[in-house]
Protein backbone atom coordinates (compact mmCIF):
# COMPACT_ATOMS: atom_id res chain seq x y z
CA UNK A 1 0.00 0.00 0.00
CA UNK A 2 1.26 3.33 -0.85
CA UNK A 3 1.67 5.72 2.10
CA UNK A 4 1.63 9.36 0.94
CA UNK A 5 3.08 12.19 2.92
CA UNK A 6 1.01 14.34 5.47
CA UNK A 7 0.99 17.52 3.15
CA UNK A 8 -0.51 15.12 0.04
CA UNK A 9 -3.32 13.93 1.77
CA UNK A 10 -3.71 16.82 3.22
CA UNK A 11 -3.85 18.43 -0.44
CA UNK A 12 -6.25 15.83 -1.46
CA UNK A 13 -8.97 16.35 1.70
CA UNK A 14 -8.78 20.38 0.81
CA UNK A 15 -10.36 19.05 -2.92
CA UNK A 16 -12.20 16.82 -1.46
CA UNK A 17 -13.62 18.52 1.65
CA UNK A 18 -16.71 21.33 1.03
CA UNK A 19 -19.46 19.80 4.20
CA UNK A 20 -22.12 20.49 1.45
CA UNK A 21 -24.23 17.94 3.12
CA UNK A 22 -25.20 18.10 7.09
CA UNK A 23 -23.17 15.29 7.83
CA UNK A 24 -19.67 15.31 7.47
CA UNK A 25 -18.06 12.93 5.24
CA UNK A 26 -15.63 10.21 6.67
CA UNK A 27 -11.60 10.69 7.12
CA UNK A 28 -9.13 9.36 5.01
CA UNK A 29 -6.66 7.12 6.44
CA UNK A 30 -2.60 6.63 6.97
CA UNK A 31 0.00 4.36 8.24
CA UNK A 32 2.58 6.77 10.35
CA UNK A 33 2.49 5.20 13.76
CA UNK A 34 3.61 2.46 15.69
CA UNK A 35 2.45 1.20 19.73
CA UNK A 36 6.06 1.82 21.66
CA UNK A 37 4.30 0.36 24.90
CA UNK A 38 1.43 1.35 27.99
CA UNK A 39 1.57 2.16 31.78
CA UNK A 40 -0.95 1.26 35.09
CA UNK A 41 -1.05 4.37 37.46
CA UNK A 42 -1.78 2.33 40.09
CA UNK A 43 -5.64 2.52 41.54
CA UNK A 44 -4.84 3.81 44.90
CA UNK A 45 -2.12 5.63 44.40
CA UNK A 46 -2.34 9.27 46.34
CA UNK A 47 -0.18 12.40 46.11
CA UNK A 48 -0.05 15.52 48.69
CA UNK A 49 -2.98 13.49 50.63
CA UNK A 50 -5.14 13.59 46.95
CA UNK A 51 -6.33 10.77 45.00
CA UNK A 52 -4.76 10.55 41.90
CA UNK A 53 -7.35 9.96 39.29
CA UNK A 54 -9.99 11.17 36.68
CA UNK A 55 -7.29 12.01 34.62
CA UNK A 56 -8.55 13.88 31.54
CA UNK A 57 -5.85 15.82 29.77
CA UNK A 58 -1.83 15.87 30.05
CA UNK A 59 0.65 17.79 28.67
CA UNK A 60 4.48 18.60 28.56
CA UNK A 61 6.00 21.46 30.29
CA UNK A 62 9.12 23.19 28.01
CA UNK A 63 10.44 25.21 30.69
CA UNK A 64 10.68 22.63 33.99
CA UNK A 65 11.00 19.19 31.64
CA UNK A 66 8.11 17.59 33.79
CA UNK A 67 4.66 16.30 32.40
CA UNK A 68 1.31 17.85 34.24
CA UNK A 69 -2.28 16.10 34.37
CA UNK A 70 -5.30 17.71 35.21
CA UNK A 71 -8.13 16.03 37.40
CA UNK A 72 -11.71 16.29 36.33
CA UNK A 73 -12.55 15.72 39.96
CA UNK A 74 -15.58 18.10 40.58
CA UNK A 75 -14.10 18.73 44.15
CA UNK A 76 -15.90 15.32 45.24
CA UNK A 77 -12.76 13.50 45.79
CA UNK A 78 -10.49 16.45 46.76
CA UNK A 79 -11.04 19.89 45.77
CA UNK A 80 -10.22 20.72 41.89
CA UNK A 81 -6.91 20.34 41.05
CA UNK A 82 -3.64 19.19 38.62
CA UNK A 83 -0.63 16.84 39.35
CA UNK A 84 2.83 17.30 37.97
CA UNK A 85 5.03 13.89 37.37
CA UNK A 86 7.72 12.82 36.14
CA UNK A 87 7.41 10.86 32.81
CA UNK A 88 10.56 8.33 31.50
CA UNK A 89 9.72 8.08 27.85
CA UNK A 90 11.42 6.14 25.76
CA UNK A 91 11.72 3.80 22.59
CA UNK A 92 10.42 0.89 24.92
CA UNK A 93 7.52 2.96 25.78
CA UNK A 94 6.63 4.39 29.15
CA UNK A 95 9.06 2.93 31.65
CA UNK A 96 8.02 4.84 34.82
CA UNK A 97 6.41 7.33 36.26
CA UNK A 98 6.38 9.72 39.49
CA UNK A 99 3.71 11.78 40.50
CA UNK A 100 5.65 14.68 42.29
CA UNK A 101 2.85 17.35 43.42
CA UNK A 102 -0.65 18.24 43.18
CA UNK A 103 -1.73 22.03 42.51
CA UNK A 104 -5.00 23.03 43.77
CA UNK A 105 -7.22 25.31 41.63
CA UNK A 106 -8.01 28.78 43.46
CA UNK A 107 -11.27 31.26 42.86
CA UNK A 108 -10.27 34.87 42.80
CA UNK A 109 -11.19 35.07 46.60
CA UNK A 110 -8.21 32.37 47.36
CA UNK A 111 -10.45 29.64 48.28
CA UNK A 112 -10.87 26.37 46.29
CA UNK A 113 -13.73 25.47 44.67
CA UNK A 114 -16.72 23.80 46.08
CA UNK A 115 -18.78 20.59 45.14
CA UNK A 116 -22.07 21.19 42.77
CA UNK A 117 -24.31 20.34 45.77
CA UNK A 118 -22.24 22.88 47.83
CA UNK A 119 -22.77 25.12 44.92
CA UNK A 120 -26.63 24.95 44.48
CA UNK A 121 -27.10 27.02 47.75
CA UNK A 122 -23.52 28.97 48.17
CA UNK A 123 -24.72 30.58 44.84
CA UNK A 124 -27.64 32.69 45.97
CA UNK A 125 -25.12 34.49 47.91
CA UNK A 126 -22.71 35.16 44.90
CA UNK A 127 -24.04 38.37 42.19
CA UNK A 128 -24.58 36.57 39.21
CA UNK A 129 -21.93 38.42 37.80
CA UNK A 130 -19.08 36.84 39.88
CA UNK A 131 -21.02 32.97 39.71
CA UNK A 132 -19.05 31.96 36.71
CA UNK A 133 -15.64 32.42 38.05
CA UNK A 134 -16.49 31.32 41.62
CA UNK A 135 -18.84 28.33 41.04
CA UNK A 136 -17.87 24.64 40.89
CA UNK A 137 -15.84 23.73 37.68
CA UNK A 138 -15.54 20.36 36.08
CA UNK A 139 -11.61 20.66 34.56
CA UNK A 140 -10.89 18.69 31.54
CA UNK A 141 -8.08 20.44 29.10
CA UNK A 142 -4.87 21.64 30.60
CA UNK A 143 -1.95 23.44 28.78
CA UNK A 144 1.24 25.03 30.11
CA UNK A 145 1.17 28.59 28.58
CA UNK A 146 4.98 27.91 26.71
CA UNK A 147 5.73 32.08 26.98
CA UNK A 148 4.96 32.35 30.57
CA UNK A 149 4.82 28.89 32.31
CA UNK A 150 1.11 29.58 34.07
CA UNK A 151 -1.66 27.24 33.10
CA UNK A 152 -4.87 27.23 30.51
CA UNK A 153 -7.58 25.08 31.47
CA UNK A 154 -11.04 24.68 30.39
CA UNK A 155 -14.03 24.44 32.79
CA UNK A 156 -16.95 22.30 30.97
CA UNK A 157 -19.52 24.65 32.84
CA UNK A 158 -22.97 23.07 34.17
CA UNK A 159 -26.71 22.60 33.19
CA UNK A 160 -27.50 20.76 36.21
CA UNK A 161 -31.26 20.03 37.36
CA UNK A 162 -32.00 18.43 40.44
CA UNK A 163 -34.65 15.17 39.90
CA UNK A 164 -37.18 17.00 41.39
CA UNK A 165 -36.99 20.38 38.97
CA UNK A 166 -36.12 23.03 41.78
CA UNK A 167 -35.34 25.89 40.31
CA UNK A 168 -33.65 27.72 43.44
CA UNK A 169 -30.93 24.23 43.02
CA UNK A 170 -30.55 24.11 39.42
CA UNK A 171 -27.09 25.38 38.56
CA UNK A 172 -26.47 27.06 34.87
CA UNK A 173 -22.41 27.89 34.37
CA UNK A 174 -20.95 28.80 31.31
CA UNK A 175 -18.31 27.50 29.77
CA UNK A 176 -14.92 28.59 30.46
CA UNK A 177 -11.29 28.74 29.83
CA UNK A 178 -9.00 29.71 32.70
CA UNK A 179 -6.05 30.86 33.79
CA UNK A 180 -4.16 30.11 36.74
CA UNK A 181 -0.25 30.54 38.26
CA UNK A 182 1.54 27.31 38.41
CA UNK A 183 0.87 27.03 41.77
CA UNK A 184 -3.13 27.05 41.07
CA UNK A 185 -3.74 30.85 41.85
CA UNK A 186 -6.62 32.45 39.65
CA UNK A 187 -5.66 34.72 36.80
CA UNK A 188 -8.61 35.21 34.69
CA UNK A 189 -11.09 34.08 32.11
CA UNK A 190 -10.82 33.96 28.67
CA UNK A 191 -13.55 35.69 26.19
CA UNK A 192 -15.25 33.18 24.51
CA UNK A 193 -17.27 32.65 21.44
CA UNK A 194 -21.04 33.89 22.11
CA UNK A 195 -22.07 31.00 20.81
CA UNK A 196 -20.62 28.73 23.84
CA UNK A 197 -22.29 30.18 26.82
CA UNK A 198 -24.64 28.02 28.12
CA UNK A 199 -28.85 28.27 28.21
CA UNK A 200 -31.44 26.02 29.36
CA UNK A 201 -30.57 24.16 26.53
CA UNK A 202 -32.61 25.79 23.64
CA UNK A 203 -28.95 26.74 21.70
CA UNK A 204 -25.47 26.76 22.63
CA UNK A 205 -23.22 24.13 24.11
CA UNK A 206 -24.76 20.97 25.16
CA UNK A 207 -24.40 19.68 28.80
CA UNK A 208 -20.99 17.19 29.04
CA UNK A 209 -19.84 18.22 24.99
CA UNK A 210 -18.32 21.60 26.09
CA UNK A 211 -14.61 22.71 26.40
CA UNK A 212 -12.95 19.49 25.90
CA UNK A 213 -10.06 20.59 23.86
CA UNK A 214 -7.63 23.46 24.72
CA UNK A 215 -3.94 23.47 22.93
CA UNK A 216 -1.32 26.75 22.81
CA UNK A 217 0.26 27.10 19.41
CA UNK A 218 3.95 26.15 18.56
CA UNK A 219 4.77 29.69 19.39
CA UNK A 220 2.74 30.33 21.86
CA UNK A 221 0.67 33.55 20.39
CA UNK A 222 -2.90 31.87 19.61
CA UNK A 223 -4.96 29.73 22.25
CA UNK A 224 -7.26 27.00 20.14
CA UNK A 225 -10.34 25.12 22.05
CA UNK A 226 -12.18 22.40 20.50
CA UNK A 227 -15.76 21.35 22.03
CA UNK A 228 -16.64 18.19 22.05
CA UNK A 229 -19.78 17.50 20.05
CA UNK A 230 -22.29 20.07 18.45
CA UNK A 231 -24.54 23.22 19.51
CA UNK A 232 -27.98 22.66 20.03
CA UNK A 233 -28.42 24.22 16.95
CA UNK A 234 -25.77 22.32 14.58
CA UNK A 235 -27.50 19.49 14.62
CA UNK A 236 -27.43 15.80 16.57
CA UNK A 237 -24.28 14.75 18.33
CA UNK A 238 -22.72 11.61 16.56
CA UNK A 239 -24.19 8.18 16.64
CA UNK A 240 -23.59 4.59 14.63
CA UNK A 241 -25.33 6.54 12.18
CA UNK A 242 -24.10 9.53 11.41
CA UNK A 243 -21.28 12.08 12.54
CA UNK A 244 -21.83 15.62 13.45
CA UNK A 245 -19.76 19.05 13.20
CA UNK A 246 -18.47 20.43 16.22
CA UNK A 247 -16.47 23.80 16.05
CA UNK A 248 -13.31 24.72 16.53
CA UNK A 249 -12.20 28.42 18.14
CA UNK A 250 -9.18 30.04 17.51
CA UNK A 251 -8.06 33.25 20.33
CA UNK A 252 -5.55 35.47 19.78
CA UNK A 253 -2.75 36.06 22.54
CA UNK A 254 -5.49 38.29 24.45
CA UNK A 255 -7.70 35.62 24.59
CA UNK A 256 -10.31 37.18 21.82
CA UNK A 257 -11.89 34.69 19.85
CA UNK A 258 -10.94 35.86 16.17
CA UNK A 259 -12.03 32.57 13.95
CA UNK A 260 -14.10 29.26 14.31
CA UNK A 261 -14.14 26.40 12.00
CA UNK A 262 -16.31 23.61 11.35
CA UNK A 263 -14.65 19.99 12.60
CA UNK A 264 -16.20 16.71 11.47
CA UNK A 265 -16.92 14.38 14.32
CA UNK A 266 -16.75 10.60 12.79
CA UNK A 267 -19.73 8.41 13.97
CA UNK A 268 -19.44 6.31 16.59
CA UNK A 269 -17.50 2.78 15.60
CA UNK A 270 -20.79 0.37 16.31
CA UNK A 271 -23.72 0.26 17.70
CA UNK A 272 -24.48 0.40 21.34
CA UNK A 273 -25.87 -3.06 22.48
CA UNK A 274 -28.53 -2.66 23.56
CA UNK A 275 -29.48 -0.66 20.62
CA UNK A 276 -30.51 3.40 21.56
CA UNK A 277 -28.39 2.44 25.04
CA UNK A 278 -25.82 4.99 26.31
CA UNK A 279 -23.14 5.80 23.39
CA UNK A 280 -20.71 8.88 22.58
CA UNK A 281 -18.47 9.66 20.33
CA UNK A 282 -17.01 13.50 20.02
CA UNK A 283 -13.57 15.55 20.65
CA UNK A 284 -11.79 14.74 24.33
CA UNK A 285 -8.50 16.95 23.40
CA UNK A 286 -6.83 18.74 21.11
CA UNK A 287 -3.02 19.17 20.16
CA UNK A 288 -1.57 21.59 18.03
CA UNK A 289 1.31 20.93 15.89
CA UNK A 290 4.61 22.38 15.08
CA UNK A 291 3.28 23.58 11.51
CA UNK A 292 1.02 26.91 11.93
CA UNK A 293 -3.01 25.61 11.45
CA UNK A 294 -2.26 22.19 12.36
CA UNK A 295 -3.69 20.35 14.79
CA UNK A 296 -4.36 16.72 16.04
CA UNK A 297 -7.73 15.77 17.76
CA UNK A 298 -8.51 12.85 19.78
CA UNK A 299 -11.90 11.45 18.95
CA UNK A 300 -12.74 9.08 22.12
CA UNK A 301 -16.04 6.92 21.39
CA UNK A 302 -18.22 4.53 23.95
CA UNK A 303 -20.62 2.27 22.45
CA UNK A 304 -22.57 0.73 25.76
CA UNK A 305 -22.22 -3.30 25.90
CA UNK A 306 -19.33 -2.66 23.18
CA UNK A 307 -16.48 -0.49 25.36
CA UNK A 308 -14.09 2.60 24.10
CA UNK A 309 -12.50 3.52 20.98
CA UNK A 310 -9.61 6.01 20.72
CA UNK A 311 -8.94 7.60 17.58
CA UNK A 312 -6.19 10.60 16.87
CA UNK A 313 -6.76 12.65 13.81
CA UNK A 314 -4.62 15.00 11.99
CA UNK A 315 -6.55 18.46 10.94
CA UNK A 316 -5.37 21.38 9.45
CA UNK A 317 -7.54 24.88 9.39
CA UNK A 318 -6.16 26.10 6.45
CA UNK A 319 -8.50 26.24 3.41
CA UNK A 320 -11.41 26.26 5.88
CA UNK A 321 -14.41 28.90 6.25
CA UNK A 322 -14.72 30.98 9.35
CA UNK A 323 -18.20 29.94 10.77
CA UNK A 324 -18.34 32.36 14.34
CA UNK A 325 -21.09 34.10 12.97
CA UNK A 326 -23.56 31.14 10.96
CA UNK A 327 -25.90 30.16 13.78
CA UNK A 328 -26.37 26.48 12.65
CA UNK A 329 -23.86 23.84 10.97
CA UNK A 330 -27.17 21.91 9.98
CA UNK A 331 -27.00 22.76 6.54
CA UNK A 332 -23.97 22.25 5.24
CA UNK A 333 -22.68 24.84 2.61
CA UNK A 334 -19.44 25.31 4.17
CA UNK A 335 -15.41 24.05 4.05
CA UNK A 336 -14.48 22.55 7.24
CA UNK A 337 -11.04 21.91 8.17
CA UNK A 338 -9.38 18.86 6.29
CA UNK A 339 -9.02 15.88 8.26
CA UNK A 340 -7.14 12.34 8.35
CA UNK A 341 -6.84 9.64 10.65
CA UNK A 342 -3.45 9.50 12.22
CA UNK A 343 -3.77 6.87 14.89
CA UNK A 344 -6.44 4.03 15.87
CA UNK A 345 -5.02 2.56 19.23
CA UNK A 346 -7.02 -0.56 18.32
CA UNK A 347 -5.30 -0.89 15.28
CA UNK A 348 -1.58 -0.51 16.18
CA UNK A 349 -2.27 -3.45 18.88
CA UNK A 350 -3.26 -1.52 22.12
CA UNK A 351 -4.14 -4.36 24.67
CA UNK A 352 -6.84 -2.55 26.15
CA UNK A 353 -8.57 0.56 25.72
CA UNK A 354 -10.15 2.90 28.19
CA UNK A 355 -11.94 5.95 28.52
CA UNK A 356 -8.90 7.84 26.67
CA UNK A 357 -8.85 11.43 26.92
CA UNK A 358 -5.76 13.82 26.96
CA UNK A 359 -2.99 13.65 24.39
CA UNK A 360 0.76 15.32 24.85
CA UNK A 361 3.80 15.94 22.74
CA UNK A 362 6.62 13.84 24.39
CA UNK A 363 10.41 13.50 23.07
CA UNK A 364 12.05 12.93 20.14
CA UNK A 365 13.24 9.10 19.09
CA UNK A 366 16.96 8.29 17.98
CA UNK A 367 14.75 7.24 15.05
CA UNK A 368 13.37 10.44 14.47
CA UNK A 369 9.58 9.78 15.69
CA UNK A 370 8.36 11.87 18.06
CA UNK A 371 6.35 10.25 20.76
CA UNK A 372 3.07 11.17 21.18
CA UNK A 373 1.44 10.44 24.90
CA UNK A 374 -2.22 9.58 25.49
CA UNK A 375 -3.86 9.66 29.13
CA UNK A 376 -6.82 7.75 30.21
CA UNK A 377 -9.48 8.83 32.92
CA UNK A 378 -10.27 5.71 35.21
CA UNK A 379 -13.53 8.16 36.41
CA UNK A 380 -12.00 7.32 40.54
CA UNK A 381 -13.48 3.55 39.45
CA UNK A 382 -11.56 0.58 40.53
CA UNK A 383 -12.57 -1.06 37.29
CA UNK A 384 -11.05 1.06 34.91
CA UNK A 385 -7.62 2.06 34.49
CA UNK A 386 -5.56 5.11 34.69
CA UNK A 387 -3.50 4.67 31.43
CA UNK A 388 -0.57 6.00 29.66
CA UNK A 389 0.41 5.27 25.79
CA UNK A 390 3.31 5.86 24.03
CA UNK A 391 3.10 5.77 20.79
CA UNK A 392 5.84 6.67 17.64
CA UNK A 393 4.39 9.02 15.04
CA UNK A 394 6.32 10.06 11.87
Amino acid sequence: MQIRTRSAVLAAAALLFLAPAAFPAAAQESASSRLLGTYVVPHDLRVDGTPVGGLSSVDYDRRSGDFVFVSDDWSDYAPARYYRADVSVTERGVEDVTFTGASLFRRPDGTTYPTIDTWREAQHEVPRALRNVLGTVDPEELRVDPLTGDVAWTNEGQRNVPADGSERETVLLDPALRISHRDGRYVRDLPTAPNEKMTMGETGPRVNETFEGLTYTADGMQVVSALEGPLEQDGPSANADHGAFSRITVHDRAGLPIAQYAYPVEPLFAQPQPPNDWNANGISSLLADEQPGRFLALERGYASGIGTKGRIFEFSTVGADDVMDRYSLAGGGFRAVQKRLLVDLDEIGVPYTDNVEGISWGPLLPTGERVLLVVSDNNFSPNQQTQLIAIAVR
